[in-house]
């Protein structure tokens, strides 16, 4: 029988089968690159994924910000009206308002030559209030000359007899003069909802309040207290139309 005996120079080709130990470290090893790579590759997904909805978001939304038309111009342009793609801008609605009390022309002037005023209580002071006074004709003193035709009121349903520098409600409650519109809203309440609506006195500025400011005009502004009804008028001039006008006595069909 013959001794089969090993040498370094005899190779064996068979193949061998890792077990044990190293063939699970091998296994380990390959499903953590799997893990590695699916992470890195997610978050390589979810970026561009976030990229792609922050660029759509900004031109949907952005295009108010961003284009020209919705910029503010004109004279109010040193206003800005957006803050940024989200956020709009109310600006703000101004309303006129009277100075103050009303001060009466005494028909004297200054040495400078100034002409003098005085406000109403310097005058109303110096005697008791005569409520049934009810038109021009009725004073004996002052303002006889004022036109006055409201209705069926008296000096005294919007003058404050108790401080003739202050107008009052119907329930008595003193308000200033810049208040006037609250007083004139209690009887007008139409023209008042259709003032709040925009479509009862004059303005100027902007309808679209993100782009610029709005000014209003107060009651008085327009109408007088005393004679608030407009003069009824009739058109002079009819409108001008040049295809039937005559032109060397021949006319245009």
């Amino acid at each position: 029988m013959t001794e089969y005996r090993y040498s370094p120079s005899s190779v064996d080709n068979r193949p061998r089968v890792r077990t044990g130990k190293t063939a699970r470290r091998m296994r380990s090893g390959v499903s953590l690159l799997a893990i590695l790579a699916s992470c890195v590759l997610g978050m390589v997904i979810l970026g561009i994924s976030f990229l792609w909805f922050q660029n759509d978001l900004r031109s949907s939304n952005g295009t108010a910000a961003t284009h020209p038309k919705t910029q503010p111009h004109g004279p109010y342009s040193s206003h800005s009206s957006v803050v940024d793609s989200a956020t709009i801008v109310k600006h703000k609605v101004t309303i006129h308002q009277p100075a103050g009390p009303p001060r009466v022309d005494i028909g004297l002037t200054s040495m400078h030559g100034e002409k003098l005023s005085v406000a109403c209580s310097t005058c109303h002071t110096t005697r008791e209030p005569n409520i049934a006074n009810r038109s021009t004709v009725d004073l004996d003193e002052f303002h006889q000359g004022m036109s006055f035709a409201h209705g069926n009121l008296t000096c005294l349903a919007c003058h404050n007899p108790k401080d003739y520098d202050t107008l009052h409600l119907a329930d008595r409650t003193a308000v200033s003069f810049q208040e006037v519109m609250s007083l004139c809203s209690q009887c007008h309440g139409t023209q008042r909802r259709d003032y709040d609506h925009g479509a009862h006195g004059g303005m100027t500025g902007y309808w679209d309040l993100s782009r610029g400011p709005r000014v209003r005009n107060n009651c008085v502004d327009c109408h007088n207290p005393h004679q608030p009804k407009f003069p009824k008028m009739n058109p002079t001039f009819k409108p001008r139309d040049r295809f039937l006008e005559s032109h060397n006595g021949e006319h245009h069909e």
